[in-house]
């Protein structure tokens, strides 16, 4: 996605692609930061969250707790406000236990 963003931007299309995002009901993030995202991307990234929030579901995926997100954005203050936004009306999930894939791997 925000690769994505960042072409659309890149060519001056950025307006269109963000409108074209909020016309989903349910939008969903796999995986925050597994991946290192720039302060541009992070930016971006901020952008779909904040026009999310209390417009349409948003599904985020991390094994990162909160405290960690501010290395994802690349600064504290827009982890903060992007958590602020997802728990104020969020719903937080926590699995525990082993793997699913760990289980049923075929290299044991």
């Amino acid at each position: 996605m925000v690769m994505m963003l960042r072409r659309a931007k890149e060519e001056d299309r950025l307006d269109k692609e963000l409108a074209s995002l909020a016309k989903n009901q349910v939008l969903a993030i796999d995986e925050l930061g597994y991946l290192p995202i720039d302060t541009e991307g992070a930016r971006l990234l901020f952008q779909v969250i904040a026009d999310s929030y209390e417009n349409r579901s948003l599904i985020i995926t991390t094994n990162l707790e909160f405290s960690r997100w501010g290395t994802v954005f690349g600064d504290d203050n827009m982890a903060a406000a992007v958590i602020d936004r997802l728990v104020h009306h969020g719903r937080l999930l926590q699995f525990r236990g082993e793997s699913y894939r760990v289980k049923n791997a075929l290299m044991k």
